[in-house]
């Protein structure tokens, strides 16, 4: 009897266990874009009948879902996106761009930015970050609220479709920014993509004033006080050698990007040369902030990216000097 009453407090305490790690607090299918925003954009009418856009046609082979999940504490909303094929499937996580509600995800970008690289067989999972889109907690523009993107590969393991030994990074922008600064606190990344990245938020608040003005003073703590190391620890520029030497990375930017400089680019690239992290990095002839004008070679280039290095696992290239 004795025996047993063991046993079973050791039942009990693996089961609060197991509750306490948990994660993933909801999953919401939606179920119905006609209720959305986006759905007009996104159909035709054809002989009476509401059909997807040809180029939306995918749109029957994904799910979308609204996701709430813990993040130190704090219940965080977000994006995730999953073919509707069972499978075991390999995963991207997405960082979105911009501050506050600015750039916060939409069902566009379920639809559009995730659906695109679910359908080609990944499970994407995309953060708003603390203090944006109904999530608790305060953004901090690349502080603690990197702790939100680095906890999704132990959310995706609740995801039973989710092959969690294989999982890339995509993120643009302020998103870019916060890939950078996760793939030095993180080794559960086995690519990265980014776009109009920010390397340099000394160079950004020289090009864009407003920007310290009117979001970094506002978002991080202890900004006045603490400016330039605060700076430094957005500026990837500054700590080149601590990025792993086991994750390429896919840098795309338009060199016609009043945003993001597009020598943010350029200087970090030569960075990477020195300490030789693997990378390869596309300029864009003419390209604004989101490279609209080579919107389809920049999303075949993120697919053949992550298809090489995350869903096939082919090998790393060969940084060391060689050939004849």
């Amino acid at each position: 009897m004795k025996y047993i009453s063991i046993l079973a407090f050791l039942f009990i305490l693996a089961n609060c266990e197991a509750q306490e790690t948990k994660r993933l607090l909801r999953q919401e299918l939606i179920s119905d874009l006609s209720e959305t925003p986006i759905y007009n954009r996104l159909t035709e009418n054809v002989n009476g009948q509401i059909e997807w856009k040809g180029n939306y046609k995918y749109l029957d082979s994904i799910e979308i879902y609204r996701i709430t999940y813990l993040s130190d504490g704090l219940k965080i909303n977000g994006l995730m996106v999953k073919p509707k094929k069972q499978g075991k499937y390999p995963c991207v996580i997405y960082n979105r761009g911009g501050n506050r509600e600015f750039g916060s995800l939409k069902m566009a970008h379920g639809a559009i930015t995730l659906g695109q690289i679910a359908k080609e067989g990944y499970v994407v999972i995309a953060s708003q970050y603390r203090g944006n889109g109904g999530s608790e907690g305060q953004e901090e523009f690349g502080g603690k609220d990197v702790n939100d993107i680095t906890i999704l590969p132990e959310v995706l393991k609740e995801i039973e479709v989710a092959d969690t030994n294989r999982i890339g990074m995509y993120g643009w922008s302020r998103g870019g920014m916060m890939t950078y600064i996760a793939l030095t606190k993180m080794d559960k990344i086995k690519a990265a993509v980014v776009g109009g990245a920010v390397s340099n938020s000394f160079s950004t608040i020289k090009d864009r004033p407003e920007m310290e003005t009117g979001v970094l003073s506002e978002l991080i703590p202890n900004y006045i006080d603490n400016k330039d190391a605060e700076l430094e620890k957005r500026s990837a520029i500054k700590w080149a050698d601590k990025f792993p030497k086991d994750v390429p990375i896919l840098m795309l930017h338009g060199n016609s990007d009043w945003r993001v400089k597009p020598e943010q680019s350029l200087n970090l690239a030569l960075e990477f040369e020195k300490y030789r992290i693997p990378y390869r990095l596309i300029m864009f002839e003419g390209g604004d902030h989101g490279i609209s004008e080579h919107k389809d070679e920049v999303n075949e280039q993120v697919l053949k990216w992550f298809d090489k290095y995350v869903k096939n696992d082919e090998p790393l290239p060969n940084m060391a000097y060689h050939g004849r």
